[in-house]
């Protein structure tokens, strides 16, 4: 039997902070392998920031990940706290547009970006039975979508597994949550026309809040952010069931619907569910591993922030592990008071939104989260 291959690092996720940390770590000079199991249900759409631009050049990846294939997003408008609209231009924001991403183009170019840089990128490929051993590496199974699987080893691993943080979790850290949201989305085909208008749009209701924006083809993305036992049809009372439910209650909004209705709803498809609570670590490093992007914190959709702050924590935590690996005691340490202050940051923004929507105090939904304000 063939030794298995050995590695300074492997990361264990190709999403955002998977590529962010491995950029990060082989272009300070370690051998990486990033290991992109790409399971899970592929991403609809999703907005990313303009500030987004810094961590990408500072990541060297900016144009060739952002040239084209995306489409910009010049602003925002929400209906939250009154039912009046309110926009938010991209002219005053001093980092320029953002974009309504193709994500799993987006994804794509920073795995190609990470193989360019050096990194060895093992596509469909996950991490399974991580072991530590006496001699303080890891003996990783890469197991390959196509079948057949093979050992490496390595002196580090990096958690970007997302919410389940694998990794972190198999090794003993614990997963907090702070709520139980849950998004109803689905996607719409293009409409004949295409619309002028580029803005995402945000719209609350009683018993939670909806989203939509175009993605670069031509479709429409359509979310309703609720909590499980405001949507679960088995439960009694719940604000979501069915389909034509969902269909009713998406038709009922003042805004959201004149946005969807070019594009067809007479065969509307039953929506999809997907986690998005807020969520963290109890701890985002321990004996050999290091969490980052959703695996470390995962912030609530509303926040917008959910590929910054991936990008951000994935290149922290490279810039993390290379140190530590070069002797700097205090680095992980570091590493993890950054994550802590971007959970304070986070923490504190989210209730002060959820604050500004008072019309309807007695509706679940919102009860929860304004005693949360004063917990």
């Amino acid at each position: 039997m063939s030794p298995a291959a050995a590695y300074d690092v492997v990361v264990a996720g190709g999403g955002p902070a998977g590529c962010a940390a491995a950029l990060t770590l082989v272009r300070a000079g370690h051998t990486v392998l990033l290991a992109d199991a790409g399971t899970g249900p592929p991403k609809a759409g999703e907005a990313l920031v303009s500030a987004a631009r810094l961590l990408l050049s500072d990541l060297g990846v900016a144009e060739q990940v952002l040239a084209s294939g995306h489409l910009p997003c010049y602003g925002n408008l929400s209906a939250w706290g009154s039912p009046e609209l309110y926009a938010v231009d991209s002219l005053h924001d001093p980092y320029g547009h953002g974009w309504h991403l193709d994500r799993p183009l987006f994804d794509r170019r920073l795995r190609a970006a990470a193989r360019a840089a050096g990194a060895d990128v093992a596509e469909h490929t996950g991490v399974r039975r991580p072991a530590r051993r006496p001699d303080g590496t890891w003996r990783i199974a890469l197991c390959a979508r196509a079948g057949g699987e093979r050992a490496v080893r390595c002196r580090w691993v990096v958690d970007a597994t997302g919410r389940g943080a694998a990794v972190a979790v198999r090794s003993g850290a614990r997963r907090r949550t702070t709520d139980r949201l849950t998004a109803l989305h689905l996607t719409l085909d293009p409409a004949p026309r295409a619309s002028p208008d580029g803005r995402s749009l945000v719209e609350s209701d009683r018993d939670g809040w909806w989203y939509t924006a175009p993605l670069p083809s031509g479709h429409r993305l359509v979310a309703y952010f609720t909590d499980p036992d405001l949507s679960d049809p088995d439960l009694p009372g719940a604000a979501v069931t069915g389909d034509e439910r969902f269909r009713d209650r998406l038709l009922a909004t003042r805004y959201v619907s004149h946005r969807v209705r070019p594009h067809g709803l007479t065969t509307l498809r039953p929506p999809r569910r997907a986690a998005a609570h807020s969520a963290h670590l109890d701890r985002v490093h321990g004996d050999g591993w290091t969490a980052a992007g959703d695996a470390a914190a995962a912030f609530d959709p509303l926040s917008s922030q959910g590929i910054l702050t991936a990008l951000y924590t994935g290149l922290s935590a490279g810039h993390a592990v290379d140190a530590h690996l070069h002797g700097d005691r205090t680095a992980l340490a570091g590493y993890a008071a950054q994550v802590a202050t971007a959970r304070t940051a986070y923490a504190r923004e989210h209730r002060a939104v959820h604050a500004r929507e008072t019309r309807w105090p007695d509706r679940p939904f919102w009860s929860r989260r304004h005693l949360n304000q004063q917990a």
